[in-house]
């Protein structure tokens, strides 16, 4: 007489095979849309910190100049010709740079993907009876994927 033994039979079925499957496409998919999402966003932050520097430089730049015109003496006269010849504050009210620029104006080629506009103003700080006058300045650099970057100070005639 012959003996039948049963094994216990290991192993996955197809069901279960295609259930891991699923799961696991779901996981390395999810990774890869996190990876995607990281790559496009990577220059971000140089963007920013360059956009940070341009606007920092325009504001430095500003606060130098005096806050009196010194051909006469008046607050903010009509702007001069060109930017080399700037020497108040408010000449630069209503700048627009299509592209960073230095002092004189002339054009910085590896910025030329920026733009940078000033609006300076005037600003009266201070409780009543005691307030001090002074100009406010807002630069504004848009980088090259269309963020702006703010960045606002003030100039007080001392």
């Amino acid at each position: 007489m012959s003996r039948r033994v049963l094994h216990n039979q290991s192993g996955v079925t197809l069901i279960e095979l295609i259930v891991a499957m699923i799961v696991i496409s779901i996981a390395v998919g999810g990774v890869l849309l996190v990876m995607n999402y990281t790559t496009l966003h990577s220059a971000d932050p140089v963007l920013r910190h360059q956009a940070i520097a341009i606007a920092e430089a325009y504001m430095e730049e500003i606060t130098l100049k005096n806050y009196r015109d010194p051909d006469d003496g008046s607050l903010c006269p009509a702007a001069e010709a060109s930017r080399s010849l700037y020497d108040n504050v408010c000449d630069y009210n209503g700048l627009n740079d299509s592209g960073a620029r230095n002092q004189t104006g002339t054009a910085i080629a590896t910025l030329a993907s920026y733009s940078v506009s000033v609006t300076v103003g005037s600003l009266n700080y201070g409780p009543a009876g005691s307030q001090v006058a002074g100009l406010q300045i807002d630069i504004i650099v848009t980088d090259p994927a269309g963020e702006d970057f703010t960045l606002t100070g003030y100039r007080a005639d001392y």
